[in-house]
């Protein structure tokens, strides 16, 4: 039986699949509903080139528990395939003690993602962390000290909203946070309204830029739109997300859950054996490089030829795909004997690394090295009948020969011992 010879050379490529278009529900209450949240985000995501199609469910003072069982908002959630559903929580609620989220807010965020998901599987619920009040709330903090202030209130939001997205396999849009690195870095930008709980305009507009990023996964300072605040201050705001959302999405959940293509492969003769190794995917789609291609999970292929090929995996779930490639060099597979005698090298094993070529065609060419990675380690021109290669500066071991000329193509193992 004839040599085989694989080279291999591994290549990921991620493709995120998120289109310029996205189709959002917004379940919440005023926190959403004050100055149009839903709208001011499409707006902005217009002026950096992306659609926004939404409806929102946004009834005054509503919990997680009043949407569950609220038909409005069950019938939104089922009247589309959306791409995102955003979950927003009363605004003290999550700020509670653990226990009094445990029994109040988690068992109910998880039915609406389950409800969500039951109408789309691949709808992503996104829970909209909200922040702490401007003076915290003094109306509870004397059965829970930490809402006293601003900073503790906050705290305790971010950890439960944080919470509710590991559990349900969420993305988070990190609002709270993003008004937090606002408010101790510009302080002369007032997000709050004159209740000192609900959004300002500048509140709300650093809401729609931190929903943006997460939605369209993009940089926030391509938004063009200021809405009605000063330049500098819309600049700011999208800076300040930028920083807190964009340049660190999985934080926040925004990517994990995506494919990730991955293979392994068992190689006998001519025939390979793909074995996958992808995760979080829901079909496969192999292209052998040679014209051949297979949707099963683990194929098989048989090389009929010699040559290189691009072995490609692209795994796909909801939209969202993930390639990834291996070059793939055969020989010794329907080799004429032309091809047999294109040139020998001598000797073969060489101890000091020094092999002469000989070969049966004056026409010009290139010899290539390769390593046993399939490295290209030295490239000699050939031109005579007869040329000498010198491995002497390769350490021992084995390396490969390949000669093409007048559309003949011949790879040779040699050793150096």
């Amino acid at each position: 039986m004839k040599n085989i010879f694989i080279l291999i050379a591994l290549f990921s490529i991620t493709i995120n699949g998120n289109s310029q278009s996205k189709s959002v529900l917004f379940i919440g209450n005023s926190y959403t509903g004050v100055n149009n949240l839903p709208l001011l985000t499409s707006n902005l995501a217009t002026s950096a080139g992306f659609t926004l199609n939404f409806s929102s469910q946004t009834p005054g003072g509503a919990q997680l528990i009043n949407h569950i069982s609220n038909s409005a908002v069950i019938n939104a959630i089922y009247s589309n395939s959306w791409d995102y559903v955003v979950l927003q929580e009363q605004s003290q609620k999550p700020s509670f003690g653990h226990a009094s989220v445990s029994a109040n807010v988690y068992p109910y965020a998880k039915r609406l993602c389950d409800t969500i998901r039951m109408s789309d599987s691949c709808t992503q619920p996104i829970f909209y962390m909200t922040w702490g009040r401007k003076f915290g709330d003094a109306g509870n903090c004397g059965i829970a000290p930490w809402l006293c202030t601003y900073d503790g209130m906050d705290s305790a939001l971010a950890v439960s909203y944080n919470t509710m997205g590991k559990q349900n396999d969420a993305f988070v849009s990190p609002v709270g946070a993003v008004w937090n690195y606002i408010i101790k870095n510009y302080p002369t930008i007032n997000l709050y309204s004159s209740d000192n709980s609900h959004p300002s305009i500048k509140g709300s507009y650093a809401a729609a830029c931190t929903f943006f990023s997460v939605i369209f996964r993009a940089d926030p300072t391509l938004i063009t739109n200021n809405s009605t605040l000063s330049a500098a201050d819309a600049i700011a705001i999208r800076n300040a997300v930028k920083l807190v959302c964009y340049d660190s999405l999985s934080k926040w959940n925004v990517g994990n859950f995506d494919p990730e293509a991955g293979f392994s492969y068992n190689q006998s003769g001519a025939t390979v054996v793909f074995s996958d190794s992808s995760k979080k995917s829901s079909s496969h789609t192999w292209n052998f490089g040679d014209g051949n291609s297979s949707s099963l999970v683990n194929p098989t292929h048989t090389y009929t030829a010699s040559g290189t090929f691009t072995a490609i995996l692209i795994t796909e779930k909801c939209g969202i795909s993930d390639t990834i490639k291996n070059i793939i060099t055969v020989a010794g597979v329907g080799v004429n004997e032309k091809q047999n005698t294109l040139f020998s090298i001598y000797p073969n094993p060489s101890e000091n690394g020094l092999f002469t070529l000989e070969s049966n065609t004056n026409s010009k060419s290139i010899i290539k090295v390769y390593s046993t990675t399939g490295k290209l380690i030295k490239s000699i021109g050939f031109s005579n009948g007869r040329t000498q290669i010198d491995l002497s500066s390769f350490n021992k071991g084995i390396y490969y020969i390949e000669m093409e000329v007048d559309g003949l193509r011949k790879i040779e193992k040699v050793i150096i011992y």
